[in-house]
């Protein structure tokens, strides 16, 4: 187990490092003026020729990677002429924003994915079985943005004209500074992302549950005369989890990179939110910051889901 987790660490920091080439590449030597993009485009001729010194412009191409490869091994990506603030700061202060969305969200999928997807395979064919389908098909064909828009309908501003402002229609508030006010400003991003993803997870959760049902080793658990709840919950749910925790990791790794739509819609102020406004004025430090946060986020992911398939399925075996 050791030795595949350091293998799996030294493959994910190779597909680290090939993304830090790929985004050098991509922002330093294409045909464009990266100081410029850097510095804005109301930059005076000083400022522009400042940024170049400092961004190291003025050298081979292969002491700028040098130099570039260099910050990033010490946490350094750079500075934000649009913001003025290094990159790190503006990072860290609005990524408690993102995590509180996505493992809020998570926890909410996951209750209902599982629960709706277990009940609909334990009825095949079923009045439950059907709902669950419509459930599925409607969660898959419903675009982000619409059911926030949904939901900020009914729960904010209808309530609010009634005269209870339970749900607040948009905004943050830290943790630790006030547990029942962060959880009321997040409760209706969490449904919006909650219930999208969770018609992918009720249909995963369906139809690898029916497919371990037909194993011979669920046949002669129950031959034994075991409950159906302990032959469902103890020894088919636990082997129809690996594709359940593979798209786990998938998506944490995305939510955390930005939840750009639903971050936008709610007005609250994480990574997502950050990248529009980045790409907007053109920052490409915060740019370039960004999108390696958000590799780093998903190799670390499926990182994890690896490790959990061993745990999840006794029959896999990490050589």
């Amino acid at each position: 187990m050791v030795r595949f987790l350091i293998r799996r660490l030294l493959f994910g920091a190779l597909v680290l490092w090939l993304v830090s080439v790929s985004v050098f590449m991509l922002f330093f030597v294409a045909p464009h003026d990266p100081a410029r993009l850097v510095a804005g485009r109301l930059a005076s001729p000083d400022t522009l020729a400042l940024v170049r010194h400092r961004l190291g412009l003025d050298q081979p191409i292969f002491d700028q990677y040098r130099h570039f490869l260099g910050g990033l091994l010490h946490g350094d990506l750079g500075y934000s002429y649009y913001n003025s603030e290094p990159v790190r700061s503006l990072l860290f202060g609005r990524l408690p924003v993102t995590i509180s969305l996505a493992l809020g969200a998570a926890v909410l999928w996951l209750v209902i994915g599982i629960g709706v997807g277990v009940r609909s395979a334990r009825r095949p064919r079923s009045a439950t079985d059907r709902l669950a389908t419509v459930f599925v098909l409607t969660g898959l064909s419903t675009p982000t943005f619409l059911l926030g828009l949904m939901l900020l309908y009914v729960f904010f501003f209808r309530l609010h004209l009634a005269g209870f402002d339970w749900f607040p229609g948009g905004g943050y508030v830290p943790f630790t500074q006030d547990p029942a006010g962060w959880a009321q400003h997040l409760i209706l991003p969490w449904l919006t992302v909650a219930i999208v993803s969770a018609a992918t997870y009720t249909r995963l959760t369906r139809t690898s549950l029916l497919e371990v049902f037909s194993q011979d080793y669920i046949r002669t658990a129950r031959a034994k005369g075991l409950s159906e709840r302990r032959v469902v919950y103890r020894h088919g749910l636990r082997s129809a989890l690996t594709p359940v925790v593979t798209q786990l990791g998938i998506d944490m790794g995305a939510l955390l990179g930005g939840a750009i739509v639903t971050e936008n819609v709610f007005g609250l102020p994480g990574l997502g939110q950050l990248a529009v406004q980045s790409v907007t004025t053109q920052d490409l430090p915060v740019i370039i910051g960004i999108v390696l946060l958000a590799a780093l986020f998903i190799i670390v992911a499926n990182i994890v889901v690896d490790a959990c398939y061993a745990v999840l399925d006794p029959r896999v075996r990490l050589n």
